[in-house]
């Protein structure tokens, strides 16, 4: 099974002017820097916490369709746009979306074939279910939790004071002091 962003996100969750403005940074010798580290610590915390911030389109891929069902690992879920099967001649069927159940908890959401008439195609061997859903908080950098926008200055600040930095030994942290109180509600508790 993996997971594969189609369409990443428009937008990020936070301007340039409100990461100088916390940085205090008033002149544009770092503005390439700062871009870059905006886009890198949403994506540390999209990765940390298997939330999108921000409105992406990502594909579900998989060998089969399991029995218990697709349970979409990318959070929070919006919609379900289609779901691709595939015989071993490379054939696509397009499985109708009104012949699925949708089991949506806690942001996430778990796929299942629905009792109906259709009659579900023999598969190939390898990637033959694509499932291709939208999820996030929202499109706007408004819609983004203000505690994972935070999160996100904190880290940009970190990393653009210990530019040099290197761990040795087990010495200096990678990520600022308070960080992982402040995603630690969207991240998953797997027991």
């Amino acid at each position: 099974m993996t997971s594969i962003l189609v369409a990443g996100p428009a937008v990020e969750p936070l301007s340039l002017t409100e990461v100088k403005t916390y940085l205090r940074l008033d002149n544009a010798d770092d503005d390439a820097l700062l871009g870059t580290l905006i886009a890198a610590a949403r994506s540390h915390i999209e990765s940390v916490t298997r939330k999108a911030m921000i409105s992406q389109q990502w594909k579900w891929v998989s060998d089969l369709w399991p029995e218990k069902g697709v349970s979409l690992p990318i959070g929070p879920f919006q919609e379900l746009i289609k779901i691709s099967l595939f015989a071993p001649d490379g054939s696509e069927t397009i499985w109708p979306l009104a012949e699925v159940v949708q089991d949506k908890q806690s942001g996430k959401c778990t796929i299942h074939l629905a009792a109906t008439n259709s009659t579900f195609p023999r598969l190939r061997d390898h990637d033959a279910v694509e499932i291709t859903y939208q999820t996030g908080f929202g499109d706007a950098a408004s819609d983004v939790p203000e505690d994972l926008r935070l999160a996100m200055l904190r880290l940009i600040g970190h990393w653009y004071e210990h530019r040099e930095a290197v761990m040795l030994a087990g010495s200096g942290a990678i990520i600022p002091a308070q960080f992982d109180q402040l995603i630690g509600r969207y991240c998953e508790v797997r027991l």
